[in-house]
């Protein structure tokens, strides 16, 4: 399907993206405009997501048609001459995730994204869960402490929206308050219970709001609220410096809340078979606190297992952000140029992954899940300057295979883990690709072949991203689910085969509005659709054979469509029957800001 370099131009694959088309997109997830700006409408409207700034989108740059071969040459069998598998790269790239990231061993400029932007298709979000659009809310954190300094009142939960009823914010005394919240989900009140009735309106087939939660007030910087899990009958959820837990179905506090000496800085996305999570907070409360304090938390009874600093690894390495990856019984703490692997049960150090031949390769990212991958910057600012991914043994740290891609390919995301498939973009050639690589191997199987746009939600944070974990990409053993990119309207989800790299079918939002794919269950896919502004979200089921007619599982309420499309960086997850959505950032506000929200029947 791919070419190997060095041969006669041909099509790439995916089409060249004209810079030219379609008008300016402002950047997407941007809380409401203030009074007196007309172009926006009242707060609460769903902000759709434009390529650029916050949402890589996907493959497909440029709206162009792509063609097949990679470095725009004939195809032929396999890359760099090499007929065993198909050679990938050479799609206009559709702005990657984090548009082309620095590299670790790259300069590291905080540039914002570069494919994303105004008329260009923004790459396929790649994590998971912690997680996404730091830079949206960066933005977003910025224009509301302009409003508050300007003296205009800005009502992030509360305020006069059409006289349609929304929670009210209990506290809203706008000094900043770096301490814990008088009412801090600890089992001795409503753990942050908003008191509004939000079922007051509720109409016949619409959901049940089930519980509301609002966040602990933050300082101006703002707060992270990583991770969400569901467990049984408890959901937990981190903020700031605390972590919380809730009756799925009552939302009361199941047990007393965690405090943190100092914020939270990142946690694992996924918990261990019995049951475990880990949780990264601060060393200190100064800017260039480094985020290397590790704690254990049993999800069941908010019991505390090992707690422990990790290191630093080299001159160069820095710890200002971690992220933390889980792989059977063994936590992969990320930094800037390394990884220390540390074993889950008694927190013991197994190996540290560095740089490598003789410094000249650095880590990435890694991601985790059924395996722990990888990724590499080598070479930088050299002929030989190239990203390398690697499949490593979790408990040893060894390389069980490396994929080398050509000078120019940087790895933007890691959509899958198993089966892997990986995110890859080209700056200069304005290209993309999404390689499909064999189990265990790092032969390629296929590519994805698409001349449209995808936009799956992804971290786009300059600095400590994620290599995995986007909201709105999944997949099974035998498909790739992406969500295409409409400016307006009802888009599609597009199930590529993961054999062929073609698409296989496509099933159009049963909304006018976006809807994402979420995962898979007992052979259907289950895919959320966002709320409009006059009626909520819902939840479909799809079926991966036969009629791909969407099933709907809950119709959110009308009533709540504003809150819950206030939730600009979120995570989301369809447990049980019940639909969650959650914030990952908290910012400041003059009132009280959202934290949770869940549905059910």
């Amino acid at each position: 399907m791919t070419q190997p370099p060095n041969q006669p131009p041909s099509g790439g694959f995916g089409a060249p993206q004209d810079p030219g088309q379609g008008g300016a997109q402002q950047p997407p997830g941007q809380p409401p405009q203030p009074p007196g700006q007309p172009q926006q409408p009242g707060y609460g409207y769903p902000q759709q997501p434009q390529p650029g700034y916050g949402y890589p989108q996907q493959p497909g740059p440029y709206n162009q048609p792509t063609q097949q071969g990679p470095y725009n040459q004939p195809t032929q069998p396999g890359p760099y001459g090499q007929p065993q598998q198909p050679g990938p790269y050479d799609q206009p790239t559709q702005p990657g995730p984090y548009g082309v990231q620095p590299q670790y061993g790259y300069p590291q400029a905080p540039t914002q994204p570069q494919f994303p932007g105004p008329d260009v298709p923004g790459t396929p979000p790649g994590g998971g869960n912690g997680k996404r659009n730091k830079l949206v809310v960066i933005v977003a954190a910025a224009v509301a402490a302009l409003l508050v300094a300007g003296g205009v009142t800005y009502a992030v939960v509360s305020g006069d929206d059409g006289g349609e009823k929304k929670p009210e914010a209990k506290n809203k005394d706008p000094k900043p308050s770096a301490s814990a919240p008088v009412n801090p989900g600890n089992g001795s009140g409503d753990g942050h219970e908003g008191k509004e009735d939000l079922n007051a309106d509720r109409k016949p087939g619409e959901a049940k709001v089930l519980w509301y939660k609002e966040a602990p007030k933050v300082p101006g910087s703002g707060g992270d609220a990583p991770g969400m899990w569901i467990n049984g009958d408890i959901v937990v959820k981190a903020a700031y410096k605390q972590l919380l837990a809730y009756n799925v179905q009552t939302g009361k506090t199941a047990w007393k809340a965690i405090e943190f000496p100092e914020k939270i800085c990142a946690a694992t996305q996924t918990a261990t078979d019995d049951g475990k999570i880990v949780v990264a907070y601060k060393d200190g409360s100064q800017s260039g606190a480094e985020c290397n304090q590790m704690q254990v938390v049993d999800l069941d009874t908010g019991g505390k297992g090992w707690g422990k600093p990790v290191k630093k690894e080299g001159l160069f390495d820095s710890a200002l952000s971690s992220k933390l990856e889980l792989v059977g019984d063994v936590l992969m703490v990320s930094r800037d140029q390394s990884g220390t692997a540390l074993r889950m049960s008694d927190g013991k150090k197994l190996y540290v992954a560095k740089k490598k031949d003789e410094g000249t390769c650095f880590p990435n990212g890694f991601a985790g899940g059924k395996k722990l991958l990888m990724a590499l910057s080598c070479g930088a600012s050299t002929p030989t300057e190239h990203d390398e991914l690697q499949q490593l043994d979790p408990k040893t740290g060894k390389a069980l295979w490396t994929k080398k891609f050509p000078k120019g390919w940087r790895i933007a995301k890691v959509y899958s883990v198993s089966p892997t498939i990986v995110y890859l973009t080209n700056e200069d050639k304005k290209k993309w690709n999404i390689s499909v690589l064999k189990e265990n191997s790092d032969e390629t199987r296929s590519e994805v072949i698409s001349d449209e746009n995808y936009a799956p939600e992804c971290d786009t944070a300059v600095l400590g991203r994620e290599l995995a974990g986007c909201l709105g990409v999944t997949t099974d053993d035998k498909y790739l689910y992406l969500p295409s990119d409409k400016k307006s309207g009802a888009n599609e989800i597009v199930a590529f085969s993961l054999a062929t790299g073609k698409e296989a079918w496509r099933v159009k939002s049963p909304m006018d509005e976006t809807m994402l794919p979420l995962k898979v269950e007992d052979g259907s896919l289950i895919a959320y659709v966002k709320p409009a502004y006059d009626a909520g979200g819902r939840v479909v089921s799809i079926a991966t054979s036969g009629s791909h007619q969407p099933k709907t599982l809950l119709q959110h309420p009308k009533g709540t469509s504003r809150i819950e499309s206030g939730f600009y960086s979120k995570d989301v997850d369809y447990v049980d029957g019940r639909f969650y959505i959650s914030t990952t950032n908290i910012m400041r506000t003059t009132g009280q800001a959202k934290l949770m929200l869940a549905y059910g029947k």
